[in-house]
């Protein structure tokens, strides 16, 4: 298994990505849809925080964001197409990714090898904490790779990595 340091590395290696794909972008930018289907950076940004959140709650770490206010980014949710009350700003998508790393970072050096080795149900699966919480880093990789596209989207036509 991973140790949770290189796992808390590798989480916060996406961050960095991601800090980088949405530079200089606007809110605007950020609701940008990919045609003819697809999410977002906004909502993709929103789905990783709450895929986040589901990180947190598995260390036993405070929420940077409420849980109800993530629901429109949960999966098989409608595109954002436009601004809408339940669509959060993208300066505070990034804050709340931001702070929630650094509540990763201290519940994976507090966590215990026995408390990763606990096993868990997912669904109808059975894993343990540390299966579960490297199948939610796999998952927000996927889609911190999704962020240079939407960037290109925007206009941005360069290269950050």
């Amino acid at each position: 298994m991973i140790s949770t340091q290189h796992l808390c590395n590798a989480f916060a290696l996406n961050l960095n990505i991601i800090k980088q794909q949405t530079n200089g972008l606007t809110y605007e930018d950020s609701l940008l849809q990919p045609q003819p289907r697809g999410n977002c950076l906004n909502w993709v940004l929103g789905h990783i925080l709450a895929n986040q959140n589901r990180v947190l709650k598995l260390l036993d770490e405070e929420l940077p964001i409420d849980e109800a206010e993530v629901a429109r980014y949960q999966s098989e949710t409608d595109p954002i197409t436009c601004e809408a009350s339940d669509v959060i700003k993208l300066t505070r998508l990034l804050d709340a990714l931001d702070e929630g790393q650094k509540r990763v970072a201290a519940g994976l050096a507090r966590i215990t090898q026995e408390e990763l080795a606990r096993e868990i149900q997912v669904g109808q699966r059975t894993m343990t904490i540390g299966q579960r919480l490297f199948g939610l880093y796999f998952h927000q990789t996927y889609h911190t790779g999704q962020t240079e596209l939407l960037r290109q989207l925007a206009g941005a036509n360069d290269k950050i990595i």
